[in-house]
């Protein structure tokens, strides 16, 4: 089997796209002049992945750690910026300004005033803001004071009060009145010894006040509250508050002084309020004039502060490009190492082998740009570690490319995936999704995305939406394939249509007038293009198309596996493992053919033959009874034979995959290492660790028992796998069914009973 997989494997044309692109190590050395134009024109062509030669060092104690330290410095204030203009309800600019390039110094200095205007805007508005706050609360508290504070002539006072400025006592009245009798004596209130204070508290803090001043006085105050006419805006976090006035009234120093303890302790703000009602109307016509001043300062502080930020949006996604390509520039040279001389910089990197002359040239251009005496010298070097993986991508592939990357990246040279995954995953999505009505919905949305892609590629999207922009030709595909599915299925939003002509089966006799009530015979040529639409209402539709999908489901499922192994055999061809194709390749195939590959055998000879065999009787008792007649079971000549060698070869197809390739590597490695202990004689100065040419530094400890257990987790694992893999593929037949079900009941009990009830509606009028 393996000349003959060689003979023809040999013969076939190179396929570039089904494996990564060749890789090459290239040294580079950069005269400083020319360093930073050099990298960022590498930077901005992207084939070149540099190898950090400093990975001994902390990020602290490379070269350009302080332009590093610039950079972010300036993605912070960036960063500002963005943030204040989301808080003010601004929109940048997503499209960069064209403009002039600016040096990363000039910007430097820009952020730092842009940062420094911004930081006093602020200050100054939320000084401005505190002032205004103090001012409304303090006109509230005047108005509602009123309602507290009641004087002997029946004149109502401000509701609440700072403490060190609103204490009246008399001292000619009698200290031993309680405090209700006090409030409710006749007569002035500056005649008693009853004090009062008066406030602002946020609302959510009452109960606690309120409880604290009670405990604190032993129950010797009166505490009066009244809500807020309207909410204070805080000027930190800009939300809106509601607050409740309060005004206590007490007796006694020791008093006061606890309930102005109390209320700084709570963040109330007092505020003095006289009780002249001349004196009080006075000072809310001068509160209320300064809040006219307060509120037109405000508002030009915020104009101002909008344009600011209006002229900061125009310039920040180039900024912000800038600061982020800067900072990348100097994260790659920090990358690299002065040569002895420290007048150049050398790299070492990996690159595409088809890049190389672009490099070349994009070198030699930043090298004319920066007037550069001396080139840089690229020349190409050999390496003992393995290339990393690079795959070029399109629009179309990138998608495809992206959700093989998500499982696990291929190894370098490794055959690649996606190119298979171009085709296998949309048309495993269309046969769960099958149905040519739904298809072109999903065609009309993707050919929508694909004709704005130049529109919507330059905008900023949401997660969503820039994912479905993202997969615009995976949904293309689906599309596309699921129209095709839904004609073999003839299914258009669950409805059948008679497109490739009429039906093979009739009624039974000239009675029969409803397929839902009545069977049917075939009486013609079998429908010519998926399935028939007469199979739709009747009796047999559910067991029908169920054996349909399911077996559709397992022979894909059987492929797509084979697919799989077929793959790891060009990959043991490319690499020159003949270990790989006799030991893995060959008994892997044996085991899931000689099983699941047997099985979709049946299903097609069933299929091809019309034969009543249960498939499922077959495939248990093939295990359970292999030499048991089949009866009525059995589907071709010899059947039961097959399958006692099938059953073999599976079971020798196990101990094939586990035992012989960790013996034969043991034996190999002994081999290979026979006799190199010895080496050759050397003085005392020698030192054999560091001889490059010694054998220690190529003798690798042979580890057989993890190369064993290696081995065994990778069989049972193949094992296990064929049978739950082939299982996992009956939820193509599984989800096909339920959208299929799912758009029957909504055509049968929405659509059709609305338009029995619209259509009766109608003749009753």
């Amino acid at each position: 089997m393996e000349r003959f997989m060689e003979k023809y494997v040999d013969n076939l044309p190179p396929m570039d796209l089904m494996r990564s692109e060749k890789m090459t190590f290239v040294q580079l050395i950069i005269p400083v002049e020319s360093a930073h134009r050099a990298i960022s024109y590498l930077g901005e062509l992207g084939l070149l992945q540099f190898r950090d030669l400093n990975s001994d060092k902390s990020p602290f104690q490379r070269t350009f750690v302080n332009q590093v330290k610039r950079c972010g410095e300036m993605s912070r204030k960036l960063r500002f910026f963005k943030e204040q203009i989301n808080k003010a309800g601004l929109l940048s600019s997503v499209h960069p300004v064209s403009g002039p390039d600016i040096e990363l110094e000039e910007l430097e200095i820009q952020l730092a005033e842009h940062e420094h205007e911004l930081i006093e805007m602020n200050s100054n508005s939320e000084k401005l803001q505190q002032t205004y706050n103090e001012l409304l609360e303090f006109r509230m508290v005047l108005q509602k004071a009123a309602g507290f504070l009641v004087s002997s002539n029946g004149h109502a006072v401000s509701e609440e009060t700072e403490l060190s400025e609103n204490v009246y006592s008399n001292n000619n009245f009698a200290e031993t009145a309680s405090l209700l009798e006090q409030d409710l004596r006749p007569g002035p209130s500056n005649q008693s010894g009853l004090r009062f204070i008066s406030g602002i508290i946020c609302k959510s803090k009452v109960l606690r006040f309120e409880r604290m001043l009670f405990r604190a006085t032993r129950g010797n105050m009166l505490f009066n509250q009244a809500p807020a006419d309207e909410e204070i805006m805080d000027p930190v976090t800009a939300e809106m508050v509601e607050k409740t006035i309060f005004v206590v009234f007490f007796s006694g120093e020791q008093a006061r002084t606890k309930i102005l303890k109390i209320c700084e302790a709570f963040g109330a703000n007092c505020y003095p309020v006289p009780e002249d009602l001349t004196k009080q109307r006075q000072i809310i016509r001068e509160v209320l004039s300064r809040l006219s001043e307060l509120e037109a300062t405000l508002d030009a502080g915020i104009r101002h502060r909008n344009k600011a930020l209006t002229s900061i949006g125009f310039h920040l996604t180039k900024w912000m490009n800038m600061v982020r390509r800067e900072k990348a520039v100097y994260d790659t040279l920090n990358m690299l190492n002065f040569d002895v001389t420290k007048k150049c910089l050398v790299g070492e990197g990996w690159c595409p082998i088809f890049a190389k002359a672009q490099i070349q040239e994009v070198l030699q251009r930043a090298t004319f740009d920066s007037n550069s005496q001396v080139g840089v010298i690229f020349h190409v070097m050999d390496s003992v570690e393995l290339p990393p993986t690079y795959v070029r991508t399109n629009c179309f592939t990138n998608a495809f490319q992206e959700i093989v990357d998500a499982y696990g990246v291929a190894r370098y040279q490794e055959a690649n995936p996606a190119v298979y995954t171009c085709v296998t995953f949309p048309f495993l999505f269309a046969v769960m999704f099958g149905d040519w009505g739904h298809g072109i919905c999903l065609l009309l949305g993707a050919l929508v995305l694909i004709a704005r892609e130049r529109k919507l590629s330059s905008q900023k999207l949401g997660s969503f939406m820039e994912m479905l922009f993202g997969g615009r030709y995976v949904l293309l595909l689906m599309s596309l394939f699921s129209i095709y599915c839904g004609l073999i299925y003839n299914e258009f939003f669950s409805v059948p249509f008679h497109i490739f002509g009429g039906s093979a089966y009739r009624c039974r006799d000239t009675t029969c007038g409803d397929a839902h009530s009545a069977g049917l015979v075939k009486f013609r040529d079998p429908y010519p293009f998926g399935v028939d639409p007469s199979w739709r209402g009747s009796r047999s539709e559910l067991p029908f198309l169920n054996s349909l999908k399911m077996k559709l489901s397992i022979l894909l499922g059987v492929a797509q596996m084979n697919l799989g192994i077929i793959l790891s055999y060009f990959n043991a061809r490319f690499f020159g493992s003949s270990l790989d194709i006799r030991y893995q390749f060959v008994p892997q195939m044996i085991f899931l053919n000689s099983l699941f590959g047997y099985l979709s055998l049946l299903i097609i000879i069933k299929w091809c033959t019309g034969s009543q065999a249960d498939l499922y009787h077959v495939m248990i008792y093939m295990f359970l009874s292999p030499t048991d007649d089949l009866r009525e079971n059995q589907l071709f000549w010899g059947q039961r034979p097959l399958q006692i060698l099938l059953l073999l070869l599976a079971l020798i197809a196990v101990p094939w995959m586990l035992f012989p390739k960790p013996f034969i590597l043991k034996k190999l490695h002994t081999e290979r290492f026979q006799g190199r202990t010895y080496g050759m004689l050397g003085t005392s100065e020698m030192d054999l660790e560091v001889e490059p040419d010694s054998a220690r530094d190529h003798h690798e400890e042979f580890n057989f028992s993890e190369i064993f257990v290696h081995q065994m987790i990778h069989s049972i694992e193949f094992v296990l796998g064929a049978v739950s893999n082939t299982a996992s593929y009956l939820r193509l037949w599984a989800l096909s069914l339920a959208h299929s079900e799912l758009s029957t009941v909504f055509y049968e009990k929405v659509l059709l009973l609305a338009w029995g009830l619209c259509i009766g509606s109608s003749l009753d009028k």
